[in-house]
């Protein structure tokens, strides 16, 4: 199989991982030549395009063999057998390290222009490139995906040899190739137009793919719940496979901004959102009514109900502080059909009567040094019979305050929600 170029080889590539479509795949171009390749395997299926830069640990005075590989987020990949061998001293090792590490982290940067990485934790990944020699860089690649947490990973290339793609099945969880020739010298034969990819041509790929995956527009809708008109935006990424309903706490409304930035995570990952608020202007002038758990529980049922009237989607349930017991208690009817709760710095302890009832997998997300918080979180968790984890964030306070913590709370609802709400997030 001939392939005009790389542009041409994306589009063949597409249609044989289509069927991971409905995962809500990331794509990942191994730069520099894999990018377009991926580019156009991104665009057909509609997915998130970012690269997977990894860099292969020479031994010292014989860089051609490699002791193990390094990636972003200080993920190492090593072979102890090879670094035992070698006989080089691990100060000569931290070196070679140190500085495979600066160049990831400027080719990182360079090729993103300021984008944040694209999280995989939990997702299915595709790692592309335009063909396979030796595999050494796909296997490294796929290592360095899975140790970042990517819950199923498929290699996908338009031609390799067929020994390598049989050895690169211990690497991937799949291996997608369109073309395997017996007789294999080199990538660039099997091209008419091999050209080199350069550094802006992989800058402009990611630009552009960033751009259509742009924030999706968001309606305004006023929810009835139980007569009561609640505001709320309803946002749904085109192939939304799920909706996360947000449930505010104290002091909260739809335009918390920590909610705010949650939920475009989870839009990032394919789900759609609805933030609205549970009580009217005037009934939040009321102090107690935060603390209503009853009522806030009943508006969420009947919004939930009001949305499966509009989309036929799989439901899950974010709740912050007092609207973490709402979500709970919500999910613990036994005609609650909620496929997985978090709670972000929430008081499950308020829902106590009723968390043995709740069956949605459940994960509590508390700051480190939200102390009482968390003890209540301790407690509510050990009356939970549903799948559940407790997930503490280092350091943090109870509104995340602190560098990087709503960060950490964003990639942990989104594992959760993609594992438990979407086609294929489990596998």
């Amino acid at each position: 199989m001939l392939f005009a170029d790389r542009v041409d080889a994306g589009r063949r590539l597409a249609p044989a991982v289509e069927h991971l479509r409905a995962a809500r795949p990331v794509v990942l171009g191994l730069p520099r030549g894999g990018v377009p390749v991926a580019h156009e395997v991104a665009r057909a299926l509609g997915a998130p395009l970012d690269v997977v830069v990894v860099r292969k640990l020479g031994v010292p005075h014989h860089p051609e063999l490699g002791f193990g590989a390094i990636g972003e987020g200080g993920v190492r990949v090593l072979s102890d057998d090879i670094v035992r061998r070698s006989g080089v001293r691990q100060p000569e090792l931290t070196a070679v390290e140190h500085a495979e590490e600066q160049e990831l982290l400027r080719r990182a940067r360079r090729y993103r222009e300021g984008r944040p990485r694209t999280a995989v934790d939990g997702r299915t990944v595709i790692v592309v490139d335009d063909g396979v020699a030796t595999g050494a860089t796909a296997a490294a690649a796929c290592q360095v995906v899975r140790e970042q947490g990517a819950a199923h990973v498929v290699l996908a290339v338009p031609v390799a040899p067929p020994d390598v793609v049989e050895r690169l099945h211990g690497a991937a969880d799949d291996v997608v190739c369109l073309s395997r020739p017996d007789l294999f010298s080199a990538v660039g034969e099997w091209y008419q137009d091999f050209a080199q990819t350069t550094d802006e041509e992989v800058i402009t790929r990611l630009t552009e793919a960033a751009a259509a995956r742009s924030a999706p527009v968001t309606a305004e809708v006023d929810v009835d719940a139980d007569g009561v008109r609640l505001a709320g935006d309803l946002a749904l990424p085109a192939g939304a496979t799920a909706v996360v309903m947000f449930a505010h706490g104290s002091g909260s409304s739809r335009h918390s901004p920590r909610n705010r930035s949650v939920a475009a995570a989870l839009r990032d990952a394919g789900l759609g959102t609805l933030l609205f608020d549970l009580l009217t202007p005037a009934e939040e002038a009321d102090r107690a009514n935060v603390f209503a758990i009853d009522t806030l529980a009943r508006r969420l049922s009947t919004a939930t109900r009001w949305l499966r009237e509009r989309e036929s989607l799989p439901i899950g349930y974010f709740g912050a502080s007092t609207g973490a017991a709402a979500a709970l208690r919500a999910a613990a009817d036994e005609e609650a059909s909620v496929g997985a709760v978090v709670s972000r710095g929430g008081r499950p302890d308020l829902a106590a009567p009723c968390l043995g009832d709740v069956r949605a997998p459940t994960l509590l997300i508390v700051g480190g040094d939200d102390t009482s918080v968390l003890d209540l979180n301790r407690a509510a968790q050990a009356e939970l019979r549903c799948e559940n984890r407790l997930d503490i964030v280092p350091g943090a306070t109870h509104l995340f305050e602190e560098p990087g913590a709503l960060d950490q709370v964003a990639d942990l609802a989104r594992a959760w929600f993609v594992r438990h709400l979407t086609a294929g997030g489990g596998t």
